[in-house]
């Protein structure tokens, strides 16, 4: 087993990095007024049944506020998280369909299976890793955005369903404390005109409400694409109202209708394990879909020809609409109500290749194009939950009940023809297609389906604080039901292989889902408070996420010889919070055991493996005067326990790194400010058996802003500053890879009033 030195454990990391920290803090604040870099006394109401501070919290929480998500520069939601430490978020692949997990679970299929991304509290769909439709893909940041909170293990395993990893909600604005501003955004060496704006405010003394979004065009960053890559917008809004102390009720409205493009891994070679890239494409910049292929005709779920245009890219349409309640009931029960009714669907245009061109040494490649029709991924959830306080043994206790549920479709039409593509990161020529969907990759993605999850998840949990000592313990039955069928498509007898004029759905490849299946959760945690500005805190946890799309691929036959059902994870983690002045600093140390089976599309196998990791998170903040710093730091030591391929067994997992980091400082002074991120990582390896490398980088990213009048501030963010290569991902047979996009300057004018 790989460790991270002979005579070093997580642990011991642990323990020296938290005391050293602590030594350091009493040499720097000596005589510094007291605060908190990490805000460890902020309120955190996500994954838990009662609202609390960091400090006083048996879970691992970090908080991204509105100048956080200002300064980061980020392009997309998954690019925010690249400074949380414990998360893994490979935002090399545009605004969606990023890849994200937490303390070295696998990344074995695409989207994040063990975390849940959250809108306000309520998932944004049932499943985190849904081929072609990821979470990321129907959420977006604004100026509606007030924060960002992110929970790791712990109670995420029980307060929430299919999340066993943790938690990321993002909390929209309400209008309470007005934060109104128009801004417009634009890209300096690429087209890209971005217009964003919030508005909120009192209607009377006990409503209030809020409103904003954005609207945008052009291309937006180092790939060229020769037209409008980046085309839509969003806007939403939301109305409250006060039913007195602690109680209000609340209905909000989402429309999102936006076009982005979605990128790929680009042809590659490797020499000795090493990633060498081919003359004329970089992977930081080559873009294959260009206004010379003008449209790609494809078959849609009633077999009628369909004609897409691929700079549609991943367009998503996303309406929704919710309510919010808590209700003081008397007598010290509380109910909080919270549903959402989601109309998703859209289409997913990306180009794969699906060789490198002999080596690069051809001068076409032949390009897959993933065209898939999300038909149908509507959704309803409704969480609500009474709760009550009470005397117990000189403490005071608080028992939450509560019931998830809700109901999930995937529906999706696959249709993937394939074009020579030529050996050209930008303007390469394109011709066919020389194979159509019925007989790409021998026919195995041409494909239906039409599935309803319906989910119920009843849970209960008890919160017992006596003096320092705090007490957490959580269950929850989920319960899951699929019904719905698949279909694939075959050849037609009377069409060539690159036909698209005659075929139909094979009514012999039909595949009726039906099964029902339930798993348990639970979770206990302690947080123990030595004094005002230091706590300790442990917690164990069992969580489960429940396969949605995975197991609808391969051969016929109601999921005989399908992967299991759910995949479990298991953490262990203790840790400390600790500020002294302005300096604060949180440590974890976890362990991680996860059991879970896989479908990959692209590589058409079906995997089933244990994976063990074991590490330590750091996030560290300080301030100093105008100079402010927050970092993370997460240690990782994971390895394969059981394959069915056994020459992975005590291998290192795909896209492992030892070492992940974000350095994040900044300086003011008077109406200046000036900023970095540094996010980097050492080496990891493109596949379970560890023959490909991808070498460690560090990404800096800048960023500066300027108050002009008090109102009128001006800003300028650069990311990737130096152009580094940073590779994300590679295919397991070395044949394409994917990088960190290159550098990309935007500058934006903020007014707020």
């Amino acid at each position: 087993m790989k460790t991270f030195n002979k005579k070093i454990v997580p642990t011991q990391i642990a323990v020296a990095s938290a005391l050293a920290v602590m030594q350091i803090g009493a040499a720097w604040a000596q005589n510094a007024p007291a605060s908190s870099g990490l805000n460890l006394d902020e309120i955190v109401i996500t994954a838990s049944p009662i609202a609390r501070s960091k400090m006083k919290s048996s879970d691992s929480i970090s908080t991204i506020g509105e100048e956080a998500l200002a300064r980061s520069g980020a392009t997309n939601a998954a690019e925010l998280l690249r400074t949380v430490p414990g998360i893994r978020a490979e935002s090399s692949g545009g605004e969606g369909n990023a890849n994200i997990t937490v303390r070295g679970a696998p990344v074995s299929a695409g989207g994040g299976r063990y975390v849940q991304f959250q809108e306000d509290g309520l998932p944004v769909l049932l499943f985190g890793d849904v081929s072609f439709g990821t979470p990321d893909q129907f959420l977006r940041t604004d100026y509606t955005t007030e924060r960002v909170e992110v929970v790791r293990g712990g109670g995420a395993s029980t307060l929430v369903s299919n999340a066993p990893g943790g938690v990321i909600n993002f909390i929209s604005k309400s209008g309470k404390a007005p934060d109104n501003a128009i801004g417009v955004t634009m890209g300096l060496g690429s087209r890209l005109n971005r217009y964003d704006f919030n508005y909120g405010g009192r209607i009377a003394q006990d409503m209030y409400f809020n409103l904003g979004g954005f609207v945008r065009q052009g291309e937006g960053g180092p790939h060229k694409t020769g037209f409008n890559a980046e085309d839509g917008g969003q806007f939403k809004a939301s109305l409250t109202k006060e039913l007195g102390a602690d109680s209000y009720v609340r209905v909000n409205f989402k429309h999102l209708d936006d076009k982005t493009p979605s990128y790929m891994p680009v042809p590659v070679t490797v020499t000795n394990g090493t990633i060498n890239t081919i003359k004329g494409i970089d992977p930081r910049t080559a873009f294959f879909i260009n206004p010379t292929l003008t449209r790609d005709n494809t078959i849609d779920r009633n077999g009628s020809l369909v004609s897409t245009n691929p700079a549609d890219g991943l367009h998503v349409l996303s309406d929704s609409i919710g309510l919010e309640a808590r209700i003081k009931l008397g007598d010290g029960w509380t109910l909080d109500e919270k549903f959402r009714k989601s109309a998703n669907s859209g289409r997913f245009v990306a180009l794969f290749p699906a060789d490198n061109g002999n080596n690069g040494t051809a001068k076409t490649f032949t390009g897959t194009m993933f065209n898939t029709s999300i038909d149908n991924m509507d959704n309803m959830f409704n969480d609500i939950k009474l709760s009550k306080g009470f005397d117990v043994d000189g403490g005071k206790a608080v028992l939450t009940g509560g019931v998830f549920s809700g109901s999930q479709n995937l529906g999706q039409t696959w249709f993937w023809n394939q074009y020579n593509i030529g050996m050209t990161g930008q303007n390469a020529t394109i011709s066919g297609p020389v194979a159509s969907g019925w007989s790409t990759w021998g026919g195995c993605c041409a494909r239906t389906y039409d599935v309803r999850y319906v989910t119920t998840a009843p849970y209960a949990a008890v919160n017992w604080e006596n003096g320092p000592l705090s007490l957490e313990a959580s269950v929850r039955q989920n319960e899951l039901t699929a019904t719905g069928q698949t279909i694939s498509g075959t050849l037609p007898a009377n069409a060539s292989a690159t036909s698209l004029s005659a075929g139909s759905w094979n009514a012999a490849s039909l595949d009726l889902v039906n099964y029902k299946i339930n798993k348990t959760a639970y979770t206990v945690g302690s947080n123990y408070t030595l004094s005002k500005d230091t706590s300790l805190y442990a917690r164990v946890s069992d969580g489960v996420n429940f396969s949605g799309d995975r197991l609808l691929y391969g051969a016929a036959g109601s999921l005989n010889g399908k992967p299991t059902a759910f995949n479990q994870l298991k953490q262990q983690e203790f840790g400390v919070k600790h500020r002294q002045g302005d300096l604060s600093v949180f440590g974890t140390v976890f362990f991680a055991q996860t059991k879970e089976s896989n479908y990959e599309a692209t590589t058409q196998k079906f995997t089933a493996n244990d994976y063990d990791a074991k590490g330590v998170e750091l996030e560290l903040g300080y301030k100093m005067g105008d100079f402010r710093i927050n970092s993370g730091l997460t240690f990782t030591n994971a390895s394969i326990t059981a394959s069915l391929d056994k020459s992975e067994v005590g291998k290192t997992p795909r896209r492992q790194a030892d070492v992940v980091y974000a350095l994040t400082p900044s300086y003011r002074h008077g109406a200046l400010e000036l900023g970095a991120s540094m996010i980097g990582s050492t080496k990891s390896y493109g596949d379970n058996t560890n023959t490909i490398t991808m070498p460690g980088y560090t990404v800096t990213n800048l960023f500066a802003s300027y108050q002009l009048t008090e109102q009128l501030s001006a800003s300028v963010s650069v990311n990737n500053a130096f152009d580094t290569l940073a590779y994300t991902e590679i295919e397991g047979d070395g044949h394409a890879a994917r990088a960190l996009a290159g550098r990309s300057t935007r500058v934006t004018l903020k007014y707020s009033f």
